[in-house]
């Protein structure tokens, strides 16, 4: 259901964005001359103050609204003689923003803006207003990683599935090098190139690199829905379906593909798991389950349920799980309306004597925070004294 209505939003905005520009080509071409489309927009506009203009060709539309991760809700678009509607926002702090537009009630893609969210989906288009100097995340020049793009044949699923890896500067160079591994899961919604696009995964450890920060890794990040579809809001029993199919398929036949693949050391002293919100969910109970493959762990907003009966088997015995893990690291936004969840997980860890990190900080459940939290947690692995 929410494919189709995404479907007809698109349909329904793309029909009015046109009505105009048909009209005035049907005019021009009575009168003999060659049909003239409107003047190309140019949305979103950033300009060097910070502030950005956002614009949609929509004459016969009613209300024009945007949103975006920078918070304050939707700010809504002033129309023109010509059909056009304009906003302008900020000063903005500098940051990489997903955001979206509402035409009559109905969210789309800013169509004038190719960068779009990689998602189930698509529904989120990308806008970036640089920092002065450069943030963590954007391209600085500095030695590059190579992201690579695989399909694999999953035989616990009985179907193909897709995996993102990012391979650090000098690995083609070096073919006798072995590299520790990090597993890094996405959110609900989204996909294996989420991490990439839009969480600049692989910027932010190319750019630790070049700072001496942190430790040359591989990066493996799988497609987390392993089941067909997403769960509706609030389905525990598509939730803990999903966790658990994923779970095989990642344990059966992506850690093996891996290894076969690329030149991955294979304890778990070098091999972490991370991720944000359902991917984070996945991770702290993959890995926390998993102590004896996964020696660090991490979980960025995590979106976890029914603690005591999803870590059961590491409960079971929480000093060999305590003993087996050098890192697990917790982390959390104020006003992230998982925060709670995540102070609960933090308490039965500790009733349990399960040392771990925990902390509340700055932000909501968004992708400026996630970034950050990567790049305080990445340097963290694989090293004596996390």
């Amino acid at each position: 259901m929410r494919r189709l209505q995404l479907v007809c939003c698109a349909g329904v905005v793309a029909a009015i964005a046109v009505q105009g520009s048909l009209a005035r080509a049907q005019e021009a071409k009575k009168a003999g001359g060659r049909p003239q489309g409107p003047p190309a927009l140019s949305s979103p506009e950033v300009r060097p103050d910070r502030t950005v203009t956002f614009r949609l060709r929509a004459p016969n539309a009613k209300e024009v609204s945007v949103g975006g991760e920078w918070g304050g809700g939707e700010k809504p678009l002033s129309k023109d003689e010509q059909g056009v509607w304009t906003v302008t926002l900020g000063p903005l702090p500098a940051e990489l923003y997903g955001y979206h537009l509402t035409v009559d009630g109905l969210q789309m893609l800013d169509p004038s803006n190719s960068a779009v969210k990689p998602m189930r989906s698509p529904r989120t288009s990308i806008v970036e207003v640089p920092g002065d100097p450069p943030l963590i995340h954007e391209y600085r020049n500095v030695p590059r990683g190579t992201v690579r793009m695989h399909e694999y044949t999953s035989r616990s699923l009985g179907k193909r599935r897709s995996l993102n890896a990012y391979t650090p500067p000098g690995y083609d160079g070096d073919p006798a090098q072995r590299y520790p591994v990090l597993y890094l899961f996405h959110g609900a919604g989204d996909n294996q190139a989420t991490w990439t696009v839009m969480g600049r995964a692989n910027v932010i450890v190319d750019n630790l690199l070049a700072d001496g920060k942190v430790k040359p890794m591989v990066i493996v990040m799988p497609d987390g829905h392993a089941t067909p579809a997403a769960p509706p809001q609030g389905a525990a029993d598509g939730r803990s379906r999903n966790l658990g199919v994923f779970e095989r398929d990642l344990l059966e036949d992506v850690i093996p593909f891996v290894e076969a693949n690329y030149r991955v050391r294979t304890d778990s002293t070098n091999r972490a798991i991370a991720g944000l919100s359902m991917g984070g969910g996945q991770s702290l109970t993959i890995g926390l389950n998993h102590a004896d493959r996964f020696a660090w762990i991490g979980g960025f907003s995590a979106a976890i349920f029914n603690t005591e009966t999803s870590l059961a088997p590491a409960l079971t015995n929480p000093k060999a799980t305590d003993a087996a893990l050098r890192l697990v690291w917790i982390a959390c936004g104020k006003d992230d309306r998982l925060v709670d969840g995540a102070g609960q997980l933090s308490s039965l860890l500790m009733g349990h004597s399960i040392r771990h990190e925990f902390q509340v900080t700055e932000g909501n459940h968004s992708w400026p925070v996630w970034r950050r939290y990567l790049a305080e947690f990445a340097p963290r692995l694989f090293v004596e004294s996390p």
